[in-house]
């Protein structure tokens, strides 16, 4: 079945009176008419406002290099209790929490790079990334 809209004054009359008498008379006015010179300047008045505040936030927030990318300090976690700052890995007992705490590195870490050089890690020396 060939569908072809019908393009005539008539038609698009009669199809505007039924929207109109369904939905009310807001559904046939045309948006230009309710746009005005003052509503103009107030809409870009408030897109400059809300341009400068995104700005303003932009210059505040604090960019750092964690592993090789870029991400806002706000996102840092920063609960040590999360992973080992030496290894990375996510701490998954309570044991690893006390090394945490004491060490500042899971268990693992502990018995691999601390354990009978507790002096040379208490002056700050760490295992290197790699």
């Amino acid at each position: 079945m060939d569908w072809k809209p019908k393009r005539d004054i008539e038609y698009l009359g009669k199809l505007e009176k039924a929207l109109e008498q369904k939905y009310g008379p807001d559904v046939t006015v045309n948006p230009h008419s309710l746009w005005s010179e003052e509503k103009e300047q107030e809409y870009l008045e408030q897109a400059k406002e809300n341009a400068e505040k995104y700005y303003e936030s932009e210059k505040d927030s604090d960019i750092v290099e964690k592993d090789g990318i870029f991400i806002n300090k706000k996102l840092i976690n920063k609960s040590n209790g999360t992973s080992c700052p030496v290894c990375n890995k996510y701490l998954t007992n309570s044991l690893d929490n006390v090394y945490i705490l004491k060490w500042e590195c899971c268990h693992k870490c502990f018995i691999q790079w601390v354990e009978d050089r507790e002096e040379r890690w208490k002056t700050g020396w760490r295992p290197s990334k790699e």
